[in-house]
């Protein structure tokens, strides 16, 4: 077995990174802003289960073929029983990026699985919670605010896992503030007065953590800038810089850093204003209402995600990890604090 596991280790320098990091998941700083650092005992658990899960399953031996979508009713393997599962994404991209971004997990899933599953955009981030109410969808990859808002509708669901980023070995990103690169704006306090656009009133990065650090400077957003704006997703966000008088936006430095790979911006008109300190990434979110064998057997799916595939985001992973309720209990109270639970239950 210690033969094996050194092995496995060996070829999995990845994984490697993952079980060095030491730091912590959820701190709240006294100025009450949220610093999401990740624990090493999650860490090293979420490695320990991963090789353990490759030891005992072969590997997982690739299928010859993956069940067609169209077959209405598919086997699980290992006697788990087959349930259809359907899994909400918030909206990032336009349909087409997404569902291509969205395909490499989807075959792995599936193969784990033995069985169909379904992902489905979402029109908005609030389609994607109303998917879990109306009954649509049965998980769902959601931000922290989505998860939030989904247990305020009596959906009854909890998190399962989370991405690790392939960059930084670590299950969190930031938020930021991006203004032009020649722009006089040099603090979050020269945003008064400036048309602002952020992504969504249910985006985490986008949103709520920018909403905090304005809070905390005594801005309030609807009152002291000249105009607040919504783009719907990260991406159409992007493209309102520096257009229609548009001074600055939200969004998070992972789609941030991928505009300028993709040159839709570039250091040269544009910079980094203000950023969070990490936020924890989207998780996967199942209803309690799935067969217990069946959320075990998803677990380990995602578990034992190849490297590099891309998350339901767009963003490249390095895997991904367990994460439990109170991981996200700080964001929560954050909600409460800036009186965001009665306004949103109210839209």
């Amino acid at each position: 077995m210690l033969v094996h596991l050194i092995s496995f280790l060996k070829q999995s320098p990845n994984l490697l990174l993952v079980i060095l990091s030491q730091e912590f998941f959820l701190r709240k700083t006294k100025a009450n802003t949220l610093q999401t650092l990740f624990p090493l005992y999650r860490i090293v658990g979420f490695a320990i289960c991963t090789i353990t899960l490759a030891l005992t399953t072969g590997c997982i031996k690739e299928q010859a073929s993956k069940p067609s979508k169209s077959d209405s009713t598919t086997t699980l393997s290992n006697s788990v029983e087959s349930f259809a599962l359907r899994i909400s994404v918030q909206p990032t991209q336009n349909k087409a990026q997404q569902e291509q971004i969205i395909a490499p997990l989807d075959a792995h899933l599936e193969k784990v699985l033995g069985q169909r599953v379904d992902f489905l955009i979402a029109k908005d981030y609030k389609d994607s919670v109303d998917m879990l109410v109306d009954g649509r969808a049965n998980a769902a990859y959601v931000g922290v605010v989505s998860y939030f808002e989904a247990l305020e509708r009596g959906v009854k669901v909890k998190p399962l896992v989370a991405p690790i980023d392939q960059y930084t070995a670590r299950p969190w990103y930031r938020s930021c503030i991006i203004v032009a690169a020649n722009s006089p704006i040099k603090t979050l306090a020269d945003l008064k007065g400036k048309r602002v656009a952020f992504v969504n009133r249910s985006s985490t990065s986008g949103y709520l953590m920018p909403l905090a650090a304005l809070r905390q400077l005594g801005i309030d957003p609807e009152r002291d800038f000249a105009q607040v704006l919504f783009g719907g997703t990260h991406e159409q966000t992007e493209a309102l810089l520096g257009k229609n008088g548009v001074h600055a936006i939200a969004t998070n430095l992972a789609s941030y850093n991928k505009w300028k790979q993709q040159g839709k911006l570039t250091s040269q008109d544009s910079r980094l204003l203000w950023e969070s300190t990490p936020v924890p990434h989207a998780s996967v979110l199942v209803s309690q209402n799935l067969p217990p064998s069946l959320i075990e057997k998803l677990k380990e799916a995602f578990l034992t995600t190849p490297p590099g595939i891309q998350d339901l985001m767009g963003a490249e992973t390095a895997g991904y990890t367990l994460v439990e309720s109170e991981d996200y209990n700080s964001f929560g109270q954050l909600r409460h604090q800036l009186n965001l639970v009665k306004q949103e239950s109210a839209q």
